[in-house]
């Protein structure tokens, strides 16, 4: 009786992690269900920076949060990120945890700065993750040299990152998030301190990186031009305490690549006129913290 036990126990056990297993494959990448945030402030009163958050990420789709400064678009990247905790409602990442999808490497981050180590070569801060998992130095060189053909830096891997232009380090913060083959990719305004024409040219580079990788995006950006060329939805936060306004679906015709044309298109304006208006309720308003 006990040996039939213990094997109908561990066949249960094996049942439950099969169906464990097929429940996190379909899981969406991200998934936030009355998600609110509440930051203690001076002498005992509380902040509320996001409040009532309901919002799924697939697998493999560019979002982008915008919204005015203080908004939450931040304190959201860093609950799914696993910096923070919500103080209510649930976040799982690919249908786990935010802190167990941290401990998986299941996403890469880039922030507006590269931050970039500056002793290292760029192939040295791209393989940085994979050399502090213990990843072997074959492995990490052939990882990196992927990298760098990926974001166009084939050529100056064994550059200083002082040596580079912004737009470029940025790449290379890009490709270090990405070392790991990560499912997602979470970025917090990586373009806000470049020049315009650097700015739109790295947008460039990075629809085609996430083309290439397959990789669900969760980008946070203060400029509307920028969230409707990258995404597939831009999410519309409200003022403190940041709620979701709208969901925008930016749905350009025929090819889904994001190329230069598509800027002068008419579902590229048509959608950035709908963004603002969500914004701030008319096309002519112009919200603090957001760039038009």
């Amino acid at each position: 009786m006990t040996g039939q036990d213990g094997i109908s126990t561990v066949q249960d056990s094996k049942t439950d992690q099969k169906t464990d297993a097929a429940h996190a494959a379909d899981a969406p990448a991200v998934a936030a269900v009355n998600v609110g945030k509440v930051f203690d402030g001076k002498r005992g009163a509380q902040v509320v920076a996001l409040e009532d958050i309901n919002l799924t990420v697939a697998r493999g789709e560019f979002v982008s949060l915008i919204g005015p400064s203080g908004c939450g678009k931040s304190t959201l990247m860093r609950l799914i990120a696993d910096l923070d905790q919500p103080t209510s409602g649930e976040l799982t990442v690919f249908g786990k945890s935010a802190q167990q999808a941290r401990l998986d490497q299941d996403y890469g981050i880039a922030f507006q700065q590269a931050g970039l180590l500056p002793w290292r070569t760029v192939r040295q801060n791209i393989e940085l993750p994979l050399q502090l998992h213990k990843v072997g130095k074959a492995e990490r060189t052939e990882r990196s040299t992927e990298l760098l053909k990926l974001v166009g830096l084939t050529d100056f891997g064994d550059n200083f990152p002082d040596q580079l232009s912004g737009g470029m380090q940025q790449r290379v913060a890009i490709a270090r998030a990405l070392a790991e083959s990560p499912n997602l990719l979470l970025m917090d305004e990586p373009f806000g301190a470049l020049d315009e024409m650097t700015r739109e040219h790295m947008q460039g580079e990075l629809a085609h990186i996430c083309a290439e990788t397959g990789a669900a995006v969760v980008f946070v950006t203060h400029s509307i031009p920028e969230a409707v060329f990258l995404a597939d939805r831009v999410v519309v936060l409200s003022p403190r305490p940041g709620r979701i306004r709208a969901i925008v679906d930016v749905k350009f015709s025929g090819s889904v690549e994001r190329t230069e044309h598509l800027r002068e298109s008419d579902v590229f304006f048509s959608s950035v006129s709908e963004v603002r208006e969500h914004l701030h309720g008319s096309a002519d308003a112009n919200p603090l913290g957001v760039d038009n």
